[in-house]
């Protein structure tokens, strides 16, 4: 079900995405309505959240079971305060069971007309000999009580799917008022509370303690601490401000912790802020796939050619058991230290991270060794990863992108000569994983195309696992080579309205083939290094 308007895009964007999924291929395939209808619906889907929270176990420092465990503890703990916000006269009982979160309430002496949260709710009998009892499974038009699983996935074994509750249709909007920026309304739809820095503006009498209802203001137009905002803004749910207007923009510059406690979001979903930092890594399914299909093993030397935030970068090493060599580059100071620090929190030692243009890692004077810096030497990776910087396109939710045409096409060339870099520095026999997390033929089989025609002693091979669809037709590549890529498309599937029952009620193939499919945009192609360049110059 769709409740926000589809994506806004530049009319010369749209029609330029529009080009591409109605090409002549697609519309002879499938005929011209349907691929409209598959266009439409993209749309619709790049503006919602993904139907899922997927989170990535550390494996190398402990088993999914254990951390799995772990996170069950956690979210009890996150249900607790979410509900003592809302109700705080309530007695409550919290029960864990090995795969669901479950909540008891009762002896309600008085709840919260501001408040219906449903979160994490299954309703019980009343127990006898308590007086006033009140059993909470607000949103009763929609649930009566909520089962949430957490299911690891099958084909992705380090990987835990939890379904998000949404869109909620009775959470009542609130006098009270705060703005908030799209980037921090997105991470809002997907679970996060809002920070101090993402407030744009709030009600002039908001204090501390308030129930307040957060817009995102889509198209950037509020003015910061403006009192109220009438341009277009998009209803994302209600929380309890942990700070006055007057504390949020008259207060120190550094101010950055929480401003805004999340407590009816629409679409409800387990907050992951500094949830087991060294355990769990928040990580959109398709990026999950990505390290398993590039396959690294122990004491393999693997390059991660544009490596920020190093979520893929940390996930090869713990594939590889952290034995061997992780080389990841990018370009941005700032971002390279946030891979060292991701990798010193997840325990790891085999990953060595440099501020380096990935344009430039191919070291041309072979005569002197780096000692391991870059530039590096000619076919000295057993396996490279280019995750390309792209257009973004395939990124949920996004309501509105105001990138100009030039700007979304601009990412093409220099993906061409990262992976003209990539390939120079692969080993023969070598592996090379190209993805990126866009919608756009451009970025993904015209490049996969490319490829193959630049760099003939390059060959498509088969993805494991191969949860995604098969690549898009339109860049002249025959249907086999489309079997080997894989395409995350959400135009797939319809707009998901997931309620309690919906989730009780279905079966565990079905949940994880629809987390397969509605989650972001995304793109990967495998290849297989034949033959060394200099054998085929010769």
């Amino acid at each position: 079900m769709s409740i926000f308007p589809r994506i806004s895009l530049r009319l010369e964007v749209e029609n330029y995405l529009k080009e591409g999924y109605m090409n002549k291929e697609v519309v002879s395939a499938f005929g011209k309505q349907e691929a409209e209808r598959k266009f439409e619906t993209l749309l619709n889907h790049l503006s919602h959240p993904p139907s899922f929270t997927t989170v990535r176990v550390n494996t190398h420092l402990a088993s999914v079971q254990h951390v799995k465990n772990l996170l069950l503890d956690e979210l009890q703990k996150q249900t607790h305060s979410q509900i003592f916000a809302c109700f705080p006269l309530m007695e409550y009982t919290v029960l864990a069971t090995q795969s669901t979160i479950l909540l008891v309430f009762f002896c309600c002496v008085e709840s919260s007309s501001a408040c219906s949260s449903d979160v994490l709710v299954h309703t019980q009998q009343p127990i006898s000999g308590k007086n006033n009892s009140f059993w909470c499974s607000a949103d009763l038009s929609c649930f009566n009580g909520l089962s949430v699983p957490i299911l690891q996935h099958p084909d992705l074994q380090d990987v835990l799917l939890i379904p998000v509750i949404g869109p909620r249709k009775n959470v009542k909007k609130q006098h009270c008022e705060a703005i908030v920026g799209a980037h921090c309304g997105n991470a809002v739809l997907r679970g996060a509370h809002v920070y101090v820095p993402g407030i744009v503006s709030a009600s002039k009498f908001m204090k501390a303690g308030d129930v307040v209802s957060v817009y995102s203001d889509i198209k950037g137009k509020c003015k910061k601490g403006a009192k109220e905002f009438d341009g277009t803004k998009v209803f994302l749910g209600n929380g309890i401000s942990e700070l006055s207007r007057k504390e949020i923009f008259s207060g120190p510059p550094a101010l950055k912790g929480i401003g805004i406690r999340m407590i009816e979001p629409l679409y409800l979903s387990p907050s992951f802020d500094n949830v087991l930092p060294s355990y769990l890594f928040l990580q959109n399914l398709p990026s999950a796939v990505v390290a398993h299909v590039l396959g690294p093993q122990p004491g393999e030397k693997i390059l991660d050619l544009c490596a920020a935030p190093g979520g893929k970068t940390t996930h090869i090493a713990i594939l590889m058991h952290d034995e061997g060599e992780v080389i990841a580059l990018d370009k941005i100071s700032n971002k390279v230290k946030k891979i060292k620090q991701n990798a010193l929190l997840l325990g790891l030692n085999s990953i060595r991270a440099f501020c380096f243009d990935g344009t430039k890692a191919l070291k041309l004077d072979t005569v002197e060794d780096t000692k391991g810096e870059p530039p590096f030497l000619p076919e000295s990776f057993d396996r490279i990863l280019l995750d390309a910087p792209c257009s973004g396109m395939g990124q949920r939710p996004n309501m509105a992108c105001s990138w100009t045409l030039k700007e979304v096409t601009s990412y093409q060339p220099l993906q061409r000569s990262l992976f003209t870099v990539a390939v120079k520095l692969l080993k023969p026999g070598g592996v090379l994983v190209y993805s990126t997390c866009t919608v756009t033929l451009a970025e993904n089989e015209e490049q996969v195309a490319w490829a193959l025609t630049t760099f003939p002693f390059l060959q498509l091979q088969p993805q494991e696992p191969h949860i995604g669809g098969e690549g898009m037709m339109g860049a002249g590549l025959s249907f086999e080579q489309l079997k080997q890529l894989q395409r995350f498309d959400p135009s797939v599937v319809p707009l998901q309205d997931t309620n309690i029952d919906s989730v009780r009620e279905a079966r565990v193939e079905d949940i994880v083939w629809m987390a397969n499919k509605d989650c972001i945009g995304f793109f990967i192609a495998k290849f297989l290094k034949c033959k060394s360049i200099q054998e085929n110059d010769s």
